[in-house]
């Protein structure tokens, strides 16, 4: 029998990178899948793909930026199949601003940052609740960052988001974990947008970025990070919570070696 058949996953940021991967994985192991994703043409073309993988998928026009659209899309995901197994908080918006010091980060780049990148993850998390709560059952998997755990310097919005998450993530998972409801992090180390756009515009921290892990190389979505998210969101992990898997080659290890000078 597949990992998660009969589940019912939501997966933000599911149109591209590593949500992509995750909920092609998840379909593999029999859910059904709701991607959940801003871009229209990418989120259809995903859900398109899951029938044929072996499970089931839709697209809900979801914009973590407008938290209204993040609650939506867990009550029309709930309307529609009955339940909410699992629950993936992936998105986050390709990075529009350059690397600058903490003093240099305006407040307005804060609020956006934590908006998306947290304010969104509580509003995901606090809308499934009480269907997991009901069910005595919840998987929920939120994608951080090793930006917030190393420090990487010249993203400190980012990295403040990330970690918010984190301390958000392991404070759920121990009030919930006796409701069946089990709360973990994935720190990726992968070849995502961000990733690539780095590679263009600064291509000597990328390839530090990429040296820093000990495998000599940054991880493919479908093939080393979304398995980790399938046994997160299977019964095999259901005495794990409050957990942080760094899924990244081992770069949490050494850290990173290089960084930019930054303009003062």
């Amino acid at each position: 029998m597949a990992l998660l058949s009969g589940r019912v996953a939501l997966v933000t940021g599911a149109g591209a990178g590593i949500g992509r991967g995750i909920a092609r994985a998840y379909a593999r192991e029999g859910a059904t899948v709701v991607v959940a994703e801003y871009n229209q043409q990418s989120g259809l073309e995903v859900a398109s793909q899951l029938a044929e993988l072996g499970g089931a998928g839709r697209f809900i026009a979801t914009d973590v930026s407008e938290l209204a659209t993040v609650t939506a899309a867990v009550e029309k995901t709930l309307a529609d199949y009955g339940r909410l197994d699992i629950l993936v908080n992936n998105a986050y918006p390709t990075m529009k601003h350059q690397p600058a010091r903490v003093e240099n980060i305006a407040a307005e780049r804060l609020l956006e940052s934590m908006t998306a990148g947290f304010h969104a993850v509580c509003t995901a998390m606090t809308a499934a609740f009480p269907a997991m709560r009901d069910a005595g059952y919840g998987r929920i998997i939120n994608l951080c960052s090793l930006n917030g755990v190393n420090a990487h310097i010249g993203t400190v919005d980012y990295n403040a988001a990330k970690e918010a998450v984190r301390a958000y993530t392991r404070t759920a998972a121990r009030e919930w974990a006796g409701l069946g409801i089990t709360a973990n992090i994935i720190c990726p180390g992968a070849v995502t947008t961000p990733f690539k756009m780095l590679m263009e515009h600064n291509p000597e921290m990328a390839a530090a970025l990429q040296d820093s892990s000990p495998m000599g190389y940054m991880g493919d979505p479908e093939e080393d990070i979304a398995p980790v998210a399938v046994f997160l969101g299977s019964d095999m992990s259901r005495y794990m919570t409050g957990n942080t898997l760094y899924v990244d080659g081992g770069g949490h290890i050494n850290g990173v070696p290089w960084a930019p000078e930054l303009p003062a």
